[in-house]
């Protein structure tokens, strides 16, 4: 492996370890025992479930092409995923708020787990069936374990900041830490062990079981809507209502689509745009480092929300332009230097500066997981929470669909320059939302202040 890989690696380890090592009073949040405990609790559950989906990550395409598909059919196997997210999504986020949290997220360590199965198969259907699988479990992993969370944080009587602190460790630990061990240990059981590439999809269906056991054994149950009354049709209505009657809710839906679809087409993209000839590139250490990246943007998320005078609404708007700019990188260096047409070899100049670029924009999505996850809090009614996170990735799943559909249409820049795009219209949202939220605040203390005056006009003068 050549040393470039190895020196940005260890860049970005020494800019993570000052800002960890540097944070001072002002950048940690006093918290109670009972809560240490709890957040514990949920820090080891949430990384043993990241750790489940982030060791498929680097493989999961260079698997399906090892079994001799092309990219248009491994673009369908994709499609198959999001597709199926989109579709049984929605019902199994309902669910999850009528029969309970807790009962979601066993149902995820089990589908996942099946899922994982069906890559020992190289038969084209029954790797779909673990795409669809899959892509059920994607929806409940970024849905029931966070509507979990927050109503549990309620219930205990915990301050609404803390929040933010488990938000931010668990993103620092399941999306970076977790995330980087899971990529070189791929690598270790893929490569330099020679089990192949199907070996880290077995280590994620252990550490699925793991944490599904200490579900059972830990955890309390918890609902969002439990009526009998209300059937998902109501629950659909309802969580639509909230939508279409609060702009907030709808802006915030519109921006995390926006920037997950990005995220999610950049998944697929990152291989063939780092290695265009099929030259030979370490899709494990690549990854780790992708999510030393991620590391490094929620260390500096939960600086940044441990100051109360700092609003996640401003300065998401500059994390979404910093975004869109690292994905201009693919068409610029189209650019300024001449593609390379040797088959095999290392990587490229240019897929070296695409790299850093790719290292850039990792960042800016550990920047904003923990950001998006307490806008959620504030915004998004309780009784629905589950509910309405999956109609949120209704579009996202939609616009992810259409561009693996025509993965073969457009040159990898052009897919890249739309994603900018988007990226950038997330930020011009992001700023709609900070005005409204701003105004609302407004309006609700001109109202008390206005309520106040006419209750103290209303009481007795006493002589």
């Amino acid at each position: 492996m050549e040393l470039f890989y190895y020196v940005v690696f260890g860049i970005l380890s020494a800019i993570v370890a000052v800002f960890e090592l540097s944070k001072n009073n002002k950048d940690r949040i006093s918290t109670s025992s009972a809560f240490s405990s709890f957040k514990n609790n949920y820090l080891v559950v949430y990384s043993l479930m990241m750790a489940g989906d982030w060791l498929q990550g680097p493989y999961v395409y260079f698997l399906y092409s090892q079994y001799g598909f092309d990219k248009g059919d491994i673009g369908r196997l994709f499609i198959a995923g999001f597709g199926s997210s989109m579709l049984f999504g929605t019902i199994v986020g309902s669910l999850a708020d009528k029969q309970g949290r807790k009962r979601a997220c066993i149902t995820y360590c089990i589908t996942y787990i099946l899922s994982c199965i069906t890559k020992h198969s190289p038969q084209y259907k029954v790797l779909m069936i673990g795409r669809i699988l899959g892509g059920i479990a994607t929806s409940l992993l970024f849905s029931a374990f966070e509507s979990w969370l927050v109503a549990e944080h309620f219930k205990r009587g915990f301050d609404a900041q803390w929040l933010s602190l488990t938000f931010s460790k668990a993103i620092f630990l399941g999306n970076g830490l977790v995330a980087i061990l899971a990529g070189l240990f791929a690598n270790t059981l893929a490569d330099t062990l020679g089990f192949g590439p199907v070996s880290p999809f077995d280590a994620a269906a252990c550490f699925l079981a793991i944490g599904m056991a200490i579900i059972l054994s830990t955890w309390t149950e918890n609902y969002g809507d439990p009526s009998e009354s209300k059937d998902l049709l109501t629950q659909f209505k309802g969580a639509a209502i909230a939508i279409a009657s609060d702009e907030k809710i709808a802006l915030l839906g519109a921006i995390q689509s926006l920037f997950e679809g990005s995220m999610y087409t950049f998944v697929f993209l990152w291989t063939p745009a780092l290695s265009p000839n099929e030259q030979d590139i370490p899709h494990g250490f690549i990854f780790a480092t992708f999510m030393l990246s991620s590391m490094l943007g929620s260390s500096l998320a939960s600086r940044l929300m441990a100051r109360q005078a700092v609003k996640v609404e401003g300065y998401m708007q500059i994390v979404f332009l910093v975004s869109s700019a690292s994905f201009l990188l693919p068409l610029i260096t189209t650019f300024i230097l001449e593609p390379s047409t040797e088959k095999g070899g290392s990587i490229t100049a240019g897929g070296r500066l695409q790299l850093l670029g790719f290292c850039v924009f990792e960042a800016c999505v550990g920047i904003f997981w923990p950001s998006i996850m307490k806008m959620r809090s504030q915004y998004i009614p309780e009784e629905s929470r589950s509910t309405i996170m999956n109609f949120f990735r209704i579009p996202l799943n939609i616009f992810v669909c259409v561009v693996l559909y025509n993965v073969n249409a457009f040159p990898i820049t052009v897919m890249f320059g739309m994603c900018a795009i988007f990226l950038f219209m997330a930020s011009v949202l992001q700023r709609r939302l900070m005005v409204v939220a701003e105004s609302h605040k407004t309006k609700s203390l001109d109202t008390w202040v206005v309520t106040k005056e006419r209750d103290t006009e209303a009481e007795p003068l006493n002589i």
